[in-house]
């Protein structure tokens, strides 16, 4: 990995300042999440030939049929998580590039994550060791069966999306815990959804239209 961490030109700490003044403008408040997006060099989890892109809000490819989320959705989906508070695990399923176990690791004090490609993971990991990042747990697995040895977790962010919700995911949700999870098939409409454990079962909302590769079973080495 040749990456200048800090960057230069298009990955410049002033192109990141432009990248979050946007996130800004579209409706990101939690100025803790903001302050991490600034921080957090997005270009080092990409190819370089595709490092200039790295600032703009938009999702980009990483190999493998994968993506490396749209900046806004990665700030949107963790906001949503910590909205009534920082929880101090989170379970993320669908590592892909480990952007946004990245921006989740400066935020919480623990990250646990899953990825079903292993050539990802083992990337993700090295982009994590680049950044010092050293509170990621990471394993290269079927993200629709989670992690349960480490269950039940207060909050959960998938971001693969699958046609319903796995229950074996919602076995693994905390009471009182949230999970943030695309649903839908990758033809039709998807939709971000935010599901709350009550303790007497679970609450789901409904927030906006979103764009994920889909959820598969299976890992590939």
């Amino acid at each position: 990995m040749q990456h200048d961490i800090q960057g230069i030109g298009m990955t410049s700490q002033r192109t990141r300042d432009r990248l979050v003044e946007r996130l800004r403008e579209k409706g990101i408040r939690n100025e803790r999440v903001l302050e991490v997006m600034r921080t957090t060099p997005r270009h080092v989890f990409m190819d370089e030939a595709m490092a200039h892109r790295a600032y703009e809000d938009t999702a980009l490819p990483i190999g493998h049929g994968q993506t490396i989320s749209q900046p806004y959705i990665v700030a949107r989906m963790t906001e949503l998580l910590l909205e009534h508070g920082v929880p101090d695990t989170v379970l993320e399923v669908g590592t892909g590039s480990g952007y946004q176990s990245a921006i989740l690791a400066r935020l919480v004090p623990k990250v646990y994550t899953v990825e079903r490609i292993q050539a990802l993971l083992t990337r993700a990991r090295e982009c994590h060791r680049l950044l010092k990042l050293h509170n990621i747990y990471s394993k290269h697995s079927d993200g629709s069966w989670g992690w349960p040895e480490h269950a039940p977790y207060p909050a959960i962010m998938v971001t693969a999306a699958p046609e319903t919700t796995p229950p074996s995911l919602l076995q693994q949700l905390a009471v009182g815990g949230r999970m943030i999870i695309p649903v839908g098939s990758v033809s039709g409409a998807q939709t971000l959804k935010l599901i709350t454990n009550t303790g007497n079962g679970f609450e789901e909302q409904t927030l906006d239209a979103v764009r994920f590769v889909p959820l598969l079973d299976g890992s590939v080495r």
